[in-house]
């Protein structure tokens, strides 16, 4: 601006100046092409969450759902989740959740395939993302309908899956969530292998991410049957991972957390920028009793 204003009388009359103000305004151009490069590009990333929201049960006493929801939903939003992979949200939960402005979500309940029992739950930003397909399969010899599968004891397991379209990027990708069974190792390993081959049936081609409570660590077979196909959004993000391994912690402030059983795992092509274990608490009390685990990432 200041040589603008030392040479708009001269300009006719000095090159030099005429020539310094074409190189400002070149400049100024070329910054404000920059500054909304880097916006674009940030407005493309996608924060995407796994969450196990500890059922609703009023066995927990203080730390049942009624005296938490509120801090979900408050670390949700502050944290500005665009898409959660949500575990064990029963029907008055997943409502509860469903009321958050610009939310949306798709998923049935385990039971019955409609509203009965825990949910596997996809919540998403309505506004950004269009819901092109969606749908649901158990964890068993018998996919397309409620059931057990394997050496699963107390209930039955479900995934449920989205295709969105992000009208800020133009990308179209899937979201599967699941949550894999905590007693029948059986189990867990054969639904890391339906998992795989549900993935290669609905998408095909398209960029898969795969949120999840998978009720294993890191070096159990069926966790590297998800490596084989996808990779881990901790080992892969491009900034080091914030916070804790674990992902457990059972509502005590003060565990060691020894266990990592909330994954995030992402297709080839997808690059995930930052990735962290969040402790938030309030009054001492953790919103649920996992950790939820959030990956910024930035589709192919």
């Amino acid at each position: 601006m200041v040589v603008y204003l030392s040479c708009r009388e001269k300009i006719l009359r000095q090159p030099d100046c005429a020539s310094a103000l074409a190189r400002f305004l070149v400049g100024l151009l070329f910054a404000g092409v920059a500054q909304f490069a880097f916006a674009a590009a940030q407005s493309a990333e996608i924060n995407i969450a796994t969450y196990n929201l500890r059922l609703n049960t009023a066995s927990d006493g203080p730390n049942a759902w009624p005296h938490r929801v509120d801090a979900v939903k408050a670390l949700i939003r502050y944290h500005e989740f665009d898409i959660i992979g949500t575990q064990e949200g029963l029907p008055e939960q997943i409502a509860d959740l469903d009321a958050m402005p610009g939310f949306a979500h798709v998923g049935v309940g385990r039971d019955d395939g409609k509203d009965g029992g825990e949910h596997s739950a996809i919540f998403y930003r309505s506004a950004r993302f269009d819901l092109e397909k969606h749908g649901d399969y158990w964890l068993s010899e018998t996919p397309d309908r409620p059931s057990k599968g394997w050496d699963a004891k107390c209930c039955n397991r479900i995934a449920s899956w989205a295709k969105f379209h992000d009208r800020v990027s133009g990308r179209r990708f899937f979201v599967f969530n699941v949550h894999f069974d905590h007693q029948g190792e059986v189990a867990r390993r054969e639904s890391a292998k339906l998992m795989l081959r549900k993935m290669g049936e609905i998408a095909g081609n398209v960029t898969v991410i795969c949120t999840g409570d998978f009720n294993s660590t890191p070096e159990t077979e069926q966790i590297g049957a998800m490596k084989s196909a996808l990779r881990d959004a901790r080992e892969v993000s491009a900034e080091a991972a914030y916070g804790p391994q674990g992902t457990f912690e059972d509502f005590k402030l003060d565990s060691k957390l020894p266990e990592r059983i909330d994954y995030i795992f992402v297709g080839r092509g997808v690059e995930v920028l930052k990735y962290a274990t969040l402790t938030d608490s309030v009054e001492a009390r953790f919103p649920s009793d996992h950790l939820p685990v959030v990956a910024r990432v930035r589709l192919p």
